[in-house]
């Protein structure tokens, strides 16, 4: 099973990565499974200090942002990891690296989770932030995408997002729009684990995307 999620790792400095991503889990939530491209930050991060942050959201206004772009979100520090718990997570799993397979594109990346908590109620997923969801996972396809076929899908999610839609779900697909529409052909950009270099799921798919 997939769990669509925000991953957070340290750099070698104590930099905070923040990054979307779609880990396999088992039912007991004991286990996951990170699929990382060899070029991304939340990669390089764990294969220097094996240790990091799973996250729930409901927040898709900071999933758009660090989508395809940096993003320094509220944290406090893990309890039993070197890592950062987003401040306004619904739950987390705190995981240590127990096993990384290095010989494809993809890296496959074993933990164990070492410690979970609760921050507060999942408010769920409707049908707009699901939209900008799919919209997130679009606008990291500039670099291969025609600008032209992301824009008119977008037009079909617009219509989901105005009709069922909040306030944070209008403010993340306006900023997703615009953020398409300043894209050149091929433009690339910063996510580094939805983008074609990294993480690379097919439109349509889980936000990381194990297929």
């Amino acid at each position: 099973m997939i769990l669509e999620a925000i991953v957070t790792t340290l750099g070698p400095d104590g930099s905070l990565n923040v990054a979307p991503m779609g880990p396999r889990v088992d039912e007991g939530l004991s286990r996951f499974e990170l699929q990382p491209y060899s070029t991304s930050q939340t990669y390089r991060n764990l294969k220097t200090h094996g240790e990091g942050v799973i996250h729930v959201v409901d927040d898709v206004w900071l999933l758009a942002r660090a989508a395809v772009g940096s993003v320094e979100p509220p944290t406090f520090p893990a309890s039993r990891v070197k890592g950062r718990v987003l401040q306004d997570a619904c739950r987390y799993y705190e995981f240590r690296v127990t096993g990384m397979d290095e010989s494809g594109q993809r890296i496959r990346i074993e933990t164990e989770v070492l410690a979970t908590g609760r921050l507060r109620d999942f408010f769920g997923f409707n049908r707009a932030k699901h939209a900008v969801v799919e919209a997130a996972i679009l606008a990291t396809r500039t670099a291969f995408l025609p600008r032209e076929d992301i824009l008119s899908e977008f037009e079909r999610l617009a219509v989901l997002v105005q009709k069922t839609g909040g306030q944070q779900e209008y403010q993340a697909f306006a900023f997703l729009q615009d953020f398409v529409a300043r894209q050149p052909p091929a433009a690339g950009n910063k996510n580094d684990d939805w983008s074609p270099e990294s993480k690379n799921p097919p439109v349509g798919t889980s936000l990381g995307g194990a297929e």
